[in-house]
């Protein structure tokens, strides 16, 4: 009977702590974003001519994954939201400059990516902002399980280092 009751208190405890998890997420502020695209890859391994222009460029997938192709428009002082990805995330942003955070980055450096530059991410949690005065735009193209969800939302302040 004693180990009943603490069974029932620990799985009341985890409830209870997602629900707070949840209800403390922090949603993006001020950026639109549209899927352009989204399709379901076969299992695959392909890897650039070592010799060629592309040095050494490698992708491998075991089981079919989706690939989502979505456009993200920045008002100025905008943000996504702490939010993490279930695979890499390649992102190229196509209009002013964006700053991106990382969750686990202990000095909460900022990487400044401008328009016609790229940011590879790993799918980790981290945070998209733009800190200027003028619109921005990035596309970024997400690895997720076939028919999945491809952004989770982190906790408001999820880096504490970082103070956003």
């Amino acid at each position: 009977m004693k180990g009943r009751i603490s069974l029932v208190v620990a799985v009341v405890l985890v409830g209870f702590a997602a629900f707070v998890a949840v209800t403390r997420a922090e949603p993006a502020q001020n950026v639109t974003a549209t899927v352009l695209a989204r399709g379901t890859y076969d299992a695959f391994n392909v890897r650039s001519d070592p010799h060629g222009e592309i040095a050494d460029f490698r992708a491998h997938s075991t089981e079919p994954i989706d690939l989502i192709v979505r456009q993200h428009d920045y008002q100025p002082h905008s943000t996504t939201g702490w939010h993490s990805h279930p695979g890499p995330v390649f992102l190229t942003v196509t209009k002013g400059s964006l700053t991106y955070y990382e969750l686990g980055d202990p000095t909460c450096s900022p990487h400044v990516v401008t328009a016609g530059h790229g940011f590879v991410d790993t799918g980790d949690g981290h945070v998209v902002r733009n800190e200027s005065d003028q619109p921005a735009q990035d596309i970024s193209v997400i690895t997720a399980p076939v028919g999945g969800a491809f952004r989770t939302n982190l906790p408001a302040n999820a880096n504490p280092v970082c103070g956003f």
